[in-house]
């Protein structure tokens, strides 16, 4: 995913949640300061294997969904997902995070050389100046929703969890599983909600882009086609 097919997207995105550009950049800045490149070339052992992206959702705790972690080649977590999939003695290879939530999990895998993918976006500059200089910076990855900039990057996605999806396809993975996912959460705020709601999208875009289907989306695939035409409309 390059930038420029993104951006639309990103606007999209900014608008409907009423988020500002230019609250991100400057984030993205603060991150590209304390950030160092990341060789991205790392991940290239991912190349056609089977990436478990892993969500947050409660219904990772359940045993299939555990079971389904545990039999892929390569685990990406999302957030907090780390902590369930550490705990039920799953390997993790990658934690993708905007800080918010687990960030000491994040400080020790990077510790122990396991590669953390660290956002940088609008609402989380305290988070970013605390946490980052605390990470090992040979094992962190700095990334953007924003235009990249130096060793800042942005590989595509919008939530934790997409975002970790379009980070597996990045890296050339081949095929793609959702343990712990739900989109329909009544336990979750309204804001949080609609970010779901643009997790899903974005997923279903994911799919097109990479002419694949996802079983997560099976049961609203036809909501999500309809606002991706919506979306993506010239």
């Amino acid at each position: 995913m390059n930038f420029e097919t993104f951006e639309p997207v990103y606007e999209a995105i900014l608008a409907d949640l009423g988020f500002d550009r230019d609250a991100d950049e400057a984030a993205r800045d603060v991150a590209a300061g304390l950030s160092t490149p990341f060789d991205l070339s790392r991940f290239d052992g991912w190349e056609g294997r089977t990436v478990a992206v892993a969500g947050g959702a409660p219904c990772l705790r359940e045993d299939e969904e555990i079971r389904r972690a545990r039999e892929a080649d390569v685990v990406v977590a999302a957030s907090t997902a780390a902590d369930v999939l550490l705990e039920a003695g799953v390997a993790v290879d990658c934690l993708v995070t905007d800080l918010d939530k687990n960030p000491e999990t994040a400080v020790e895998l990077t510790e122990r050389g396991v590669p953390v993918a660290a956002h940088a976006h609008g609402d989380n500059v305290p988070a970013v100046r605390e946490w980052l200089p605390r990470f090992d910076a040979d094992h962190t990855l700095t990334t953007t929703q924003a235009a990249p900039v130096g060793p800042v990057y942005n590989v595509g996605g919008f939530t934790d969890g997409d975002r970790a999806a379009f980070l597996a396809d990045h890296a050339g993975a081949g095929r793609l599983t959702f343990p712990g996912w739900a989109f329909d959460d009544p336990e979750v705020d309204p804001m949080k909600a609609r970010k779901l709601a643009w997790a899903a999208r974005l997923l279903g875009w994911l799919e097109r882009l990479r002419g694949d289907r996802f079983a997560v989306l099976d049961d609203r695939r036809d909501r999500v086609d309809r606002e991706l035409e919506a979306l993506l409309e010239p």
